[in-house]
């Protein structure tokens, strides 16, 4: 990821936590001939390795996991994003921009396919998503027999991350002024990227 000093975040917490609250993300790879993507949600040990440990869990009908075991490969994780008018700027000679966030990590994956394991990853992902739930889905609610299908139809895995690294791309190579003119605009706007990344914004300025 092409990353300005500027834009560049390295905080290991505050990329985990970004990890956390934007988890689904675009698993990419390569094989030398062809590059495959597949969107996936992806949970996060903070605490295995260097950098943290992704786990996950692909459908079994899902080609791509096939060539993956023991690959480096891409996480994207993907936050709010907005587009930026040079009209806001009120000065000649500008540009339109973009402004965005986001955290690549890359590692090795490892596939999981024991029963006892790809249980473990499938309860972990019902415990994060369901835990803020009013009423929290169980999946000690569903029969043994449900269950053991659905695992037979997924493949599990880990991805050790070797390589963490966050853009914050929020008009910091501009002036304060400037930067106080983009959030004005973007306040203007009804749609949810542009109001967080307004909000983002206005931490830094």
């Amino acid at each position: 990821m092409y990353t300005p000093s500027a834009f560049a975040v390295s905080d290991r917490n505050k990329l985990h936590d970004f990890i956390e609250a934007h988890s689904f993300a675009t698993l990419v790879s390569s094989d030398g001939d062809s590059v495959g993507a597949s969107h996936l949600p992806l949970l996060l040990n903070r605490n295995v390795g260097k950098h943290g440990q992704l786990v996950g869990h692909f459908a079994k009908a899902n080609p791509h996991w096939k060539i993956l075991d023991g690959s480096s490969v891409l996480a994207i994780f993907h936050g709010p994003h907005a587009y930026v008018s040079p009209a806001w700027y009120g000065e000649q000679n500008v540009v339109p921009t973009w402004n965005y966030v986001a955290v690549h990590a890359r590692g090795i994956l490892r596939l999981e396919q024991d029963h006892g394991r790809l249980l473990d990853i499938v309860r972990q992902s019902v415990e994060v998503y369901e835990t803020p739930q009013p009423t929290p889905w169980q999946l000690d609610s569903v029969e043994p027999a449900f269950i053991d299908n659905l695992l037979n139809a997924i493949v599990g895995f880990t991805i050790d991350i070797e390589q963490l690294e966050g853009k914050w791309k929020l008009n910091q190579n501009h002036s304060v002024e400037r930067q106080q003119r983009v959030i004005a605009g973007l306040r203007t706007r009804p749609d949810t990227a542009s109001q967080q990344i307004a909000d983002l914004m206005e931490r830094i300025v």
